[in-house]
């Protein structure tokens, strides 16, 4: 029994660790090249998939027309928290794609 509590405890550890990795902040995304400037470093498509999975599944490109995906990209800019390049290089993906 002592056993099974250990190794329950264990899985919900590294759940835990997996799903905090997954919650990283987005300065991961940009690199520094030095105090004044950023470069961004991260596709539309990879923000698309590190991003909008969190919390739910991601549909299609083409589950929605440009229009859809403008309003909706509206509305997860914030709910996201994304930033203005992020948003730009997510929806223009999903823009080219459906």
């Amino acid at each position: 029994m002592k056993k099974y509590k250990i190794i329950i405890t264990t899985g919900l550890l590294l759940s835990l660790v997996v799903f905090l990795s997954s919650c990283s902040s987005t300065e991961s995304t940009y690199s520094k090249v030095d105090s004044n400037n950023i470069v961004y470093t991260k596709s539309g498509v990879q923000l698309w998939g590190e991003n909008c999975v969190r919390c739910h599944s991601i549909p299609s490109p083409a589950s929605y027309n440009d229009t859809d995906w403008e309003t909706i990209g509206l509305h997860m800019k914030v709910r996201a928290n994304l930033t203005s390049i992020e948003s730009k290089k997510i929806f223009n993906f999903l823009k080219a794609a459906n």
